[in-house]
């Protein structure tokens, strides 16, 4: 365990230690990504108590998948007492840290603040927030006052630029979907 060092940069949440398992100090995972495989590629990682505590560097000694979880074994986390005090801290990396995604993937953070329009060119508004973890991922976009929530699914999207994602709806969506 240390603190970190001169990095700086953005931080990228990776999920949250929701129990101990075993007596040798290992801890459960929630990835809020929903792909536990993708924490199988960090060797260090950042664990805060909360938003705003301080980040201790923890290096992976081990990591395994279980079901929808990861489970963890941390330098310095030896007992279950230990992995108990990390019981719902945060887990983050710095984004220079994160793979580069394939040619024909993204990562869903890139399209926050980008403007989302229709192919017909129909503003939609600025993409705001991505929510995961409900069966689909949505993208919260809003246009002044109006808020939609769109699904980030491939049949949806249709390009994606430096500043702009094109969608193509069904008839009715935004209809439907627009909150005041």
């Amino acid at each position: 365990m240390e603190r970190p060092g001169e990095k700086t940069g953005d931080l990228v949440l990776l999920g949250k230690i929701t129990k101990p398992h075993g007596i040798r100090g290992e801890v459960k995972v929630y990835p809020y990504s929903g792909e536990p495989d993708n924490l199988l590629h960090y060797s260090r990682v950042l664990i805060a108590a909360g938003e705003d505590a301080d980040l201790v560097s923890y290096t992976i000694e081990r990591a395994r998948v279980q079901k929808n979880s990861v489970l963890l074994q941390l330098e310095n986390c030896t007992t279950r007492n230990d992995a108990e005090e990390l019981v719902h801290c945060r887990l983050y990396v710095y984004e220079d840290e994160l793979p580069e995604p394939d040619q024909d993937e993204f990562y869903l953070r890139e399209l926050e603040g980008k403007q989302m329009v229709t192919e017909q060119g129909q503003v939609i508004g600025r993409v705001t927030g991505i929510l995961t973890g409900t069966g689909q991922n949505l993208a919260r976009v809003k246009d002044g006052q109006r808020e939609y929530l769109i699904p980030l699914t491939p049949e949806f999207l249709v390009a994606i630029d430096e500043n702009e994602v094109r969608v193509s709806l069904p008839p009715g969506l935004l209809e439907i979907n627009a909150k005041l």
